[in-house]
């Protein structure tokens, strides 16, 4: 085992440290942080460094020599070396200037101790031979039988007690010491290897994390993991961290445990208390957090200097605590690394399931929200040819398609573009998908396509690092704990509601133009909302105290807060609150819930007409398009809970009732220098999948409400499924980067109202037609504008780098 290593898990478990390890002070500093992260539940974690500033925009596509799928590699042959290097100069040629590789433990440590690294060897020496950067994927999901010959014990097991046999993958659970070991050195040894070479970038150090990887276990029921005797350890250390006592958890778990040796996760539900689900859940989530640490630290045991990531599967918007295999949320992964990523794959098998416009834009602002404090985020896999899932098989993939995507995602920030894969899939149910080339490796049109995005992207990697999306005032609250209200009995009640009631929100915001965050909960308690006018809490049936109190001197400080029904009605042990809204809240909200009515359909809110701000867009139409007119007997809807509120403020106003009882269901309130509004619905919920027009007004009356700016204004905003999406991006010179996205078919010309910061004539550079134009922005004092009409073709983008300097 490393010193770094030993010295964290003696640590860990309060015992002397042995002789062999040397006490020095830069390692004692980085494990004891690793002790404070394991062993407490606080989400402010510090950054593995401050962020990582990258000199180098990696656009790649992934090929490990040969066409090998990954993580599977290619036997080295007589002919691999030309045919590989044909390969990396045909992928130089188009305009890459990276190549994605990756190294797979099964094959590079056929036996303990004995590396084997000829394949990245040969590679590293090819790509450096054509003048590529490489950037080189870990798997350790398909691990050599070895580890469990030696360690059967270390077998992943559910919850009901079968133990998994790993076919190569799922591998080994890494809770196990022996194994855990085996799993770093090998980082480590490959981080040795990697810098003998001036190709090399950077790493990727888990693909998609979970618990269990690339196996599904439908033979067992609701597969849950793991129930092996190490993680069982590991959650115990974990409860020690957080109660202390076994006094202390008997009470909040309603147990009468005799010993720690006694405690076990919950393997089903009861009537009593679901405090121990929550728990184990909640010590999921930050196990994998603390397991990507780990990693990370291997690595830098031999690489100080190159740059370290990680990506999800999807956006953990998506991902629910109750999944078996281990849920990650990407809040908290995100700082364990320099930058945390996502796959996309928009097409990836059947076409009824392509993803929307807004599934797209939802993924790339989820996982950039995710790493706000990292200044970038990174797309792991980007999807480069037609999907395949057995029989299943997608719609083609088109050269629009890759521009739209790539160019989204850097408008969204993203600091690295990494296409899965050059070949085609060769084996597995995916054989024949996800390839920029066919396979018989003859190009493609979107490889071509590609290649040449890559280039452009090369050619402008400066501006591209430099620039930074301009900062949102409107932030979505991600609340994972609100997925798990009423514990694993309740699982299957409206599993996706927490999901569909935020991107009802999103919508709204995202394809009128106006830059939305998604926060944390525990950015309510403990983060700097000082940029937000506007946050809104759906589907927040379950808080902690402290969110309360963090939202509660938000609104204090004059910030604006939208709730739903029932918020704060569970705390963070499954109990009850006293009064909802809960935790005080209903001070902030001046209302009390009176009665709750459940109903699997529509529920009607009526407006109640009054001068209040949130109403301009209904009775002021000259003021918004005529997408957002409506009238007074236009019905808002909720779904799912219909409240009846109580007001309880002499600053409370009522906005609409609730139909079927006339009772006032939405409340706006005045709360020391900022406002409120209670929805006594679900209205985010209602507004998905389908967006309501009269909803969408309402909320885009919270943003004029809040007083949020936005940063650009066209004539095509409006919630559409192909949108025009436009995107502002600032440099450290305060020049600006305007992105035009038409997500439709048909060409469009929109006209684009730009806010500057001053007057006076501004050179504008098009940065994929090349056009150069001088344009004058007018106005007066903070007033000014910048006004352009391009044309944008279908599935195109256009992007002007806009500054006040001559030519």
């Amino acid at each position: 085992m490393h010193t770094g290593h030993k010295m964290f898990f003696y640590l860990l478990k309060k015992q002397p440290l042995p002789r062999d390890i040397n006490m020095k002070p830069h390692l004692v500093l980085s494990f004891f942080f690793l002790i404070i992260f394991y062993s407490s539940n606080s989400f402010a974690q510090q950054q593995p460094d401050t962020p990582f500033a990258p000199d180098f925009f990696p656009f790649s596509v992934w090929y490990s020599g040969g066409d090998a799928r990954a993580p599977m590699l290619s036997e080295i042959t007589s002919e691999s070396r030309t045919r590989w290097g044909r390969d990396l100069a045909e992928i130089k040629g188009l305009g890459f200037n990276t190549v994605r590789t990756w190294v797979e433990w099964q094959r590079a440590e056929p036996r303990p101790g004995e590396y084997n690294f000829d394949n990245l060897r040969l590679l590293m020496e090819l790509a450096e031979e054509v003048g590529l950067k490489v950037f080189i994927q870990f798997y350790v999901d398909s691990a050599p039988d070895w580890v469990g010959q030696q360690h059967p014990e270390a077998k992943f097991k559910a919850q009901d007690g079968t133990v998994i046999e790993s076919q190569s993958a799922p591998g080994f659970c890494t809770d196990h010491d022996a194994v855990r070991d085996a799993v770093l050195n090998f980082y480590t040894e490959t981080a040795r290897v990697a810098n003998e070479y001036e190709s090399f970038y950077g790493w990727d150090l888990w693909s998609e994390p979970h618990i269990i990887n690339w196996a599904n276990i439908d033979y067992v029921a609701n597969a849950q993991f793991c129930y092996c005797p190490s993680t069982q350890a590991r959650f115990r250390d974990w409860l020690r961290g957080k109660y202390g006592t076994l006094d202390v958890l008997n009470t909040a778990w309603h147990r009468a445990f005799l010993s720690w040796d006694d405690v076990s996760p919950p393997r089903f539900s009861t009537i009593l208390s679901y405090t121990d689900y929550i728990d184990w859940k909640t010590f999921i989530y930050e196990k994998l957090a603390a397991d990507l640490r780990m990693r990370y630290d291997a690595v830098r045991e031999a690489d100080p200097q190159n740059v370290i990531t990680s990506h999800a599967a999807v956006s953990s918007i998506i991902i629910s605590p109750h999944m078996g295999v281990g849920a990650t949320d990407d809040f908290l992964m995100s700082e364990q690394v320099d930058f945390y990523g996502v796959s996309l794959y928009p097409k990836h098998n059947h076409p009824d399931r392509h993803w929307p416009a807004w599934r797209v834009m939802n993924m790339m602002d989820f996982t950039r929200s995710a790493n706000r404090n990292n200044e970038g985020w990174y797309v792991g896999e980007l999807q480069a040819g037609k999907g395949t899932i057995g029989l299943i098989v997608s719609d083609p993939v088109t050269p629009g398609d890759h521009r739209v995507w790539i160019w989204s995602a850097i408008a969204k920030g993203a600091k690295a573009i990494n296409i899965y894969a050059w070949y085609p899939m060769s084996s597995g149910y995916e054989s024949g998908g996800y390839g920029l080339v066919n396979q018989d490796g003859s190009l493609t049109r979107r490889a071509m396509e590609a290649g040449y995005l890559a280039s452009l992207v090369d050619k402008n990697q400066e501006l591209f690092l430099d620039a930074q999306p301009v900062r949102s005032e409107v932030a979505i609250v991600y609340n994972p704990l609100s997925q798990m209200v009423g514990g694993a009995q309740r699982r299957a009640d409206h599993p996706m509601a927490h999901h569909n009631s935020l991107i009802g929100y999103y919508r709204v915001f995202a394809e009128n133009n106006i830059p939305v965050d998604f926060i944390h909960r525990k950015e309510l308690e403990s983060g700097d909302l000082s940029q937000y006018k506007l946050i809104i809490l759906p589907w927040s049936l379950m808080l902690t105290q402290d969110a309360a109190d963090g939202l509660k001197q938000f609104v204090a400080d004059g910030g604006h807060a939208v709730g739903e029904a029932r918020i704060g009605w569970n705390d963070d042990r499954g109990y009850a609150s006293e009064h909802i809204p809960g935790m005080g809240l209903h001070e902030v909200f001046g209302v009390r819930e009176k009665e709750v009515y459940m109903r699997e359909r529509d529920i009607a809110l009526i407006p109640h007409k009054s001068e209040h701000p949130v109403w301009n867009y209904f009775y002021h139409p000259g003021q918004m398009a005529a997408a957002h007119r409506h009238t007074w007997q236009d019905t808002l809807k909720g779904t799912l809970y219909g409240k009846s509120l109580e007001l309880i403020s002499d600053n409370a106003e009522v906005l609409a009732h609730l139909d079927m009882t006339g009772d006032p269901a939405i409340v706006a309130n005045r709360y020391g220098e900022g406002g409120t509004i209670m929805i006594g619905s679900f209205m985010g919920m209602a507004n998905f999948p389908d967006t309501r027009p009269v909803n969408n007004t309402f909320i885009l009356g919270m943003a004029d409400w809040a007083g949020v700016n936005k940063p650009v204004v066209t004539n095509m905003d409006k919630v559409s499924r192909t949108p025009l999406v436009t995107r502002v991006q600032r440099n450290s010179e305060g020049d600006y980067l305007l992105f035009l996205i038409n997500h439709g078919t048909s060409d469009v010309r929109p006209r684009v109202t730009l806010p500057v910061d001053e007057a006076g004539s501004y050179r504008i550079r098009e940065l994929i037609t090349g056009e150069r134009s001088l344009q004058t922005a007018r106005g007066s004092g903070d007033k000014n504008e910048l006004r352009l009409d391009p044309v944008v073709p279908g599935r195109d983008v256009r992007i002007m780098h806009i500054d006040l300097r001559t030519f």
